[in-house]
């Protein structure tokens, strides 16, 4: 009998690389990821309904979760090194399916920071923007910039776009039932890494797309422990505590966290319910962010591939400053809100893509742990908006406040990319 050629045998056949098959695998799973990231913005009013929590601890409970979303990356760039993509997207899976599960029992406060802030949290930290970084740079050679944008419009794609279908089926049939359907999207995804994720193209037989060279080898099987293999991101931060232009990156990346993540996803729909507007429009607006997001992110990456990434980074910045500051002089009518989603959308990851490629120059062999380290500030700085945002809320009985801060620190940022020196390393 002859032997069946794989699903990589097949596709070369006809000329298509397989590392574009793990990169779908590779969206699937960052945006189910993601999803879960972004659910809490549909859970806020439900819950402080039905248990009487207040909007400041509900966002404690989900700042702790963004927080750890971005402080597990550089040990989850580490962990994918060791174990492979494929067994630590199926860890992070089952992690976020467990966190999710318990949701439909729990009756107390501490029982969502445990399920949403720390089982949430480190699951879909692994499932974050170095699964991205990773799957980029280890299957293509070429267009890696492209691939980042794809992937980072992952992101946007499962925090946003799915956020009408969880508040619709919250207004209609219980915070419960939208978790329901989290639940399938993490099975579909489960089901798609086990069937056709793979950790390296040496590993069946394929070079990186775009690569030349000998014939490839597949690698040799990880030894160091995990106890090891965790001390690698201390080790690498502590090597580069005194570069310019990691901090540069890391605060960049903070004030990207804060303005996107931290203040409109986790807070669109509380903002828009003060303007009297129904959560399922506000759900809405936030699909048309996620939207437009997804056209800017692969854009980006397009551009990343050709142009300066500091200047790409000022335009970034500076753009959503302006558009942060503009929100709070309109009168929250729809059509304005519309106009801010389009124009603030486009670049709500856009960053990514730009910041991957200065970290990959600046930083050679270390770069996809730096990056991890520099999302830890993006979370973090997420994490102090969407509890800094919370509190603002209460003080003042308004957001407007926390998008002026948000629009001002954005225009710092834009001009801060400049102090990063052109200089690259080899890799």
């Amino acid at each position: 009998m002859a032997h069946k050629p794989s699903l990589s045998q097949r596709l070369a056949a006809r000329g298509i690389h397989y590392g574009w098959v793990v990169a779908a695998a590779t969206f699937l799973t960052m945006m189910v990821g993601a999803s879960a990231v972004g659910a809490p913005g549909v859970l806020m009013l439900p819950l402080q309904a039905e248990f009487g929590w207040s909007l400041a601890d509900i966002s404690a409970a989900f700042a702790l979760r963004l927080m750890l979303f971005g402080a597990v990356g550089p040990f989850a760039a580490a962990l994918l090194a060791r174990f492979g993509t494929k067994h630590v997207s199926l860890v992070a899976l089952a992690m976020i399916s467990v966190g999710v599960v318990g949701s439909f029992f729990m009756s107390s406060l501490l029982e969502l920071f445990v399920l949403w802030g720390l089982i949430v949290g480190f699951g879909t930290g692994l499932t974050a923007m170095v699964l991205g970084a990773t799957v980029a740079t280890r299957w293509f050679a070429a267009r890696r910039g492209l691939i980042m944008g794809l992937l980072s419009a992952s992101v946007a794609t499962g925090q946003l776009v799915f956020l009408p279908a969880f508040a619709a089926l919250t207004q209609a049939l219980g915070w419960r039932m939208a978790l329901g359907l989290l639940l399938a999207m993490l099975a579909l995804a489960t089901v798609i890494v086990l069937t056709l994720m793979r950790d390296d193209p040496a590993d069946i037989g394929l070079r990186p797309y775009g690569a030349t060279g000998d014939a490839p080898t597949p690698s040799a099987a990880p030894t160091a422990s995990l106890g090891a293999t965790l001390m690698v991101p201390i080790h690498v931060l502590r090597q580069n505590l005194n570069s310019g232009t990691f901090w540069i990156l890391f605060g960049t990346f903070f004030v990207c966290g804060a303005s996107t993540t931290g203040l409109i996803q986790t807070h669109m729909i509380a903002i828009c319910a003060d303007f009297g507007i129904q959560p399922v429009a506000a759900a809405g607006v936030l699909a048309v962010i996620g939207g437009a997001n997804f056209i800017g992110t692969i854009i980006s990456g397009w551009l990343t591939d050709r142009f300066d990434s500091r200047w790409l980074l000022f335009w970034y910045y500076g753009l959503r400053g302006l558009s942060l500051i503009y929100l709070p002089f309109t009168e929250f009518g729809m059509y304005q809100i519309l106009l801010f989603a389009v124009f603030y959308g486009l670049d709500w990851l856009a960053t990514v893509p730009p910041t991957v490629r200065l970290a990959n120059d600046r930083f050679g062999r270390d770069a996809t742990i730096i990056f991890g380290w520099v999302f830890f500030g993006h979370q973090l700085g997420a994490a102090m908006a969407a509890w800094g945002a919370g509190i603002a809320r209460g003080f003042y009985a308004s957001y407007l406040s926390s998008f002026y801060a948000a629009g001002f620190i954005c225009i710092i940022a834009a001009v801060s990319v400049f102090y990063i020196r052109r200089r690259t390393l080899p890799t």
